[in-house]
């Protein structure tokens, strides 16, 4: 989203109900006591049924996997990039991208546009560039390659392999929601870098 465009759906603003801001409280990760609520979460809180329907799969995803933390990081900034969804790709290059393993070049690999120069860069073990691969087939045909398939079946049981189809599919959700409602970007996000088409 351009700092010009306003969001179609407004994140809410304090100060918030009681149950609202306990709601906001469980969404945002331990550790984050005193950090206001994300514009998403606040954005999502305007249904928050539906929000409260999500939070478990969310949580399980980014607290009780069973992928590598790297693994998980790579999927949910690649397909953040390949969505377009600025906001939730500044937020994981901040708040998760250290705890992965990965440094600044890496991170900034992920929001390549072309899947061929993500590939290329030399940052990226085997295992890594499998699950790029993953995140880039599911994003343009809704099918990993039996390539793909067999790199990541070599070394991630079928638990693993299902969380990580189910993390590139929540985290395509979640781009819809922040493009669709126009959500604002948080100030101490990350920024993509400069991409190449």
């Amino acid at each position: 989203m351009s700092s010009t465009e306003m969001p179609r759906i407004a994140p809410l603003e304090p100060p918030f109900e009681p149950s609202v801001d306990e709601w906001l409280r469980r969404w945002m990760p331990p550790g984050t006591e005193g950090v206001p609520p994300l514009a998403l979460f606040r954005t999502l809180a305007r249904h928050a049924e539906l929000a409260e329907r999500m939070r478990p799969l969310g949580a399980a995803i980014l607290g009780h996997g069973r992928l590598t933390v790297r693994d998980r990081e790579l999927a949910i900034l690649r397909t953040s990039a390949r969505c377009g969804a600025e906001y939730e790709w500044g937020v994981h290059a901040v708040g998760f991208a250290a705890a992965a393993g990965l440094d600044e070049a890496a991170v900034a690999a992920t929001a390549a546009v072309a899947p061929a120069d993500v590939a290329a860069s030399a940052t990226w073990r085997d295992a890594d560039r499998a699950v790029i691969a993953l995140a880039d087939e599911l994003h343009d045909g809704a099918a990993p390659s039996e390539a793909t398939w067999q790199a990541l079946s070599a070394r991630l049981d079928e638990a693993q392999l299902l969380e990580l189809l189910i993390v590139c599919g929540f985290y395509h959700a979640i781009a819809y929601v922040i493009a669709g409602a126009r959500v604002p970007q948080e100030p101490w996000a990350r920024r993509f870098p400069a991409r190449r088409r």
